[in-house]
């Protein structure tokens, strides 16, 4: 209907939803956003409970993907204790995080024993994380990884 990809149609909706909510803007500054989306993963990796709290917006939403071969896997979580549940219990020390731009925004790649595992995109607004995208499909997972991990 709208002439576009099923992602980019989530991507849009995803926009409006937020306009609507007020949730706010994201912030265009590249450098920003991937200092917030790092100093989110230092403190999930650290266990850094305020600090979580203080990264996320009131309102965070986090949705995880995992593709048709595991649609009971891909859920929705709202809200800054689910969020932070969810972030502390994803803070493996054995993953590695490749920093990535994810449709413009500040991202990661994220590999496991050398292999791409999962992707996450992130929107921040106002200094704080108002939307984490996780994809978890493997198919789509190694086509973003391979664009960003074989510079």
């Amino acid at each position: 209907m709208v002439d576009r990809s099923p992602t980019a149609a989530r991507q849009l909706a995803s926009r409006a939803r937020r306009r609507v909510r007020g949730v706010g803007v994201p912030d265009p500054d590249r450098a920003r956003q991937r200092a917030v989306v790092d100093a989110f993963f230092s403190a999930a990796r650290g266990g850094d409970f305020d600090a979580l709290v203080a990264l996320l917006h009131p309102d965070v939403v986090l949705r995880a993907d995992f593709g048709p071969g595991r649609p009971a896997a891909s859920t929705v979580v709202r809200g800054t204790a689910a969020v932070v549940r969810q972030a502390r219990l994803g803070a493996n020390p054995a993953a590695l995080l490749h920093p990535a731009l994810i449709n413009g925004a500040a991202g990661v790649v994220i590999t496991l024993h050398g292999r791409p595992h999962a992707v996450m995109a992130f929107t921040v607004v106002d200094g704080r994380i108002a939307e984490i995208d996780i994809i978890g499909d493997r198919a789509r997972v190694l086509r973003v990884a391979a664009a960003v991990l074989v510079r």
